[in-house]
């Protein structure tokens, strides 16, 4: 008996495969063994960077309400040791877009935190 081979199938899968690599440079974009490593490791690198995102957003956070407390004679570290312990529950993120879109309400908690 001859051997089945599902060609539908197959094809569909390079098609899903060179569809993704569509808009990449040379080869890359249609020879079927160079796109599949290339879409492969353009995955692995978005799953990467989908956690390292989080990171990086956390440390230009920080690094702005550093920048505003030093405007304010403070550092980040006593700044945020202070925060604690007054007891006040604003996120960096929060604490972040105050300094740069609402310097007057930073400046408040910052006295208020001294």
């Amino acid at each position: 008996m001859p051997r089945s081979v599902n060609h539908v199938a197959s094809r569909a899968r390079r098609k899903k495969i060179l569809k993704i690599a569509k808009g990449y440079w040379g080869r890359r974009s249609n020879v079927w063994t160079v796109a599949k490593n290339a879409v492969e490791k353009g995955l692995q690198y978005a799953y990467r960077d989908r956690k390292q995102k989080k990171r990086k957003f956390r440390s230009l956070w920080i690094q702005r309400i550093n920048a505003a407390c030093r405007m304010h004679g403070m550092s980040y570290s006593q700044f945020i040791g202070k925060i604690n312990k007054s007891e006040i529950t604003l996120n960096r993120k929060v604490l972040a877009d105050l300094a740069m879109n609402h310097p007057e309400a930073f400046k408040a908690i910052v006295e208020k935190v001294k």
